[in-house]
């Protein structure tokens, strides 16, 4: 089928949900994509953060290939061990208590946001300026962007929204009415903006002086992606509950919301579940990247190609933000730089807004492919 007809399929039959980019992509391997064309293309965005390992990586597939071949679904009515052991895994590698596994982010967090109601009923959130939470109607009442919020008010209430590098107002917001204080260490899709650690110090302090929850939204953040497993651990400030998502299947759906030991307990039988959350076939994937990602020496590497990234950025002139391999740079035009960039150079970033592009490669990048990519970039700039 060719890319035209894939676009009058998606006329005819889907909503108009996506602005999508003139290219079909047919196969994929580690940084490496192809088009329907044969063109190959380096991938610095990994479908937002979602094949961590890169493509098909072949630990991963391995795993699916078996799972698949011997059991694929029978619900969260019975047992199944692939889903038990990533939670176990999940939780022994965070927070400890218990964990909640979804199919998505905006799933984990609103697993958080109904823990955190529950545990302090009509209680509201503390949010900031600028995150972004997912678009169920319960993430996207914590998303303060009215762009995204204003088509479908109104929204769930008691959502308090403060200036996102503002210690003092998100102290003063805090009281003995919140239920928890939702941020993400890292924002990720305004454009790459890592908050002021003084601002997760005053959340943490504000939330243990009225008993409210911290809940770190790790998503985009997590499994890796800034050089250690969760962001929070270079930021000395650790969350009552944590939401993962994206990374963690390493291209396929899955989400998880990890409740510490004071939280853990706050759901019961009937109060929250999903049919497909916790599969074999998907927590085998899981837990095959959870194998890649925690061997010694591997995010010591995220680290070093993180400042193998941001050292040829600067080289470039740019000024970029972020940790790791997550990384975001102002840019006029960004949007039409990205298309210019995927359509001409073969290297696929995003824009994040109209003035900031973001690149997130898969963590097995190698130094080669980042001087490739800068180069391209370089290319594409002019």
């Amino acid at each position: 089928m060719t890319l035209a007809e894939l676009q009058e399929l998606e006329r005819d039959a889907l909503m108009a949900t996506y602005a999508r980019n003139p290219v079909e992509f047919v196969r994929g391997e580690g940084t490496r994509l192809w088009d329907d064309d044969g063109n190959e293309y380096l991938d610095f965005l990994t479908g937002i953060s979602v094949a961590q390992l890169g493509h098909c990586h072949p630990r991963v597939v391995e795993a699916l290939r078996e799972q698949a071949g011997r059991l694929m679904h029978v619900g969260n009515l019975f047992y199944t061990e692939p889903g038990m052991r990533l939670a176990k895994r999940l939780a022994d590698l965070s927070l400890g208590g218990r964990v909640f596994l979804c199919n998505s982010g905006a799933e984990a967090i609103e697993c958080a946001l109904k823990l955190a109601r529950k545990r302090r009923q009509g209680g509201d959130f503390v949010v900031v300026e600028g995150g972004f939470h997912g678009r169920t109607m319960g993430a996207l009442s914590a998303t303060p962007q009215e762009s995204k919020q204003a088509p479908f008010a109104p929204l769930v209430p008691g959502f308090r929204v403060v200036p996102r590098d503002d210690a003092g107002a998100l102290a003063a917001a805090v009281d003995q009415h919140t239920a928890a204080v939702l941020l993400e260490p890292i924002q990720g899709e305004s454009g790459i903006h890592p908050l002021d650690p003084d601002v997760l110090d005053a959340a943490r302090e504000a939330c243990d002086r009225h008993g409210a929850l911290l809940i770190l939204d790790e998503i985009q953040c997590g499994m890796g992606r800034t050089g250690t497993l969760w962001a929070h651990e270079q930021l000395g400030v650790t969350p009552d509950v944590m939401t993962v998502a994206k990374g963690l299947g390493g291209g396929l759906p899955v989400g998880a919301c990890v409740a510490g030991p004071g939280a853990a307990s706050v759901l019961e039988p009937g109060d929250h579940g999903s049919t497909f959350a916790g599969g074999p076939v998907i927590a085998a994937a899981a837990n095959a990247v959870l194998d890649v990602v925690t061997e010694d020496g591997f995010l010591d590497g995220v680290r070093e190609r993180g400042d193998l990234l941001t050292a040829g950025l600067r080289g470039l002139g740019l000024e970029p933000r972020g940790r790791g391999l997550m990384v975001g740079f102002d840019l006029p035009d960004a949007p039409e730089v990205a298309r210019r960039l995927l359509l001409e150079q073969l290297l696929v970033v995003h824009a994040t807004g109209p003035g900031t592009l973001r690149m997130l490669p898969p963590l097995t990048v190698t130094g080669d492919e980042i001087d490739d990519a800068v180069t391209r970039l370089g290319a594409g700039l002019g």
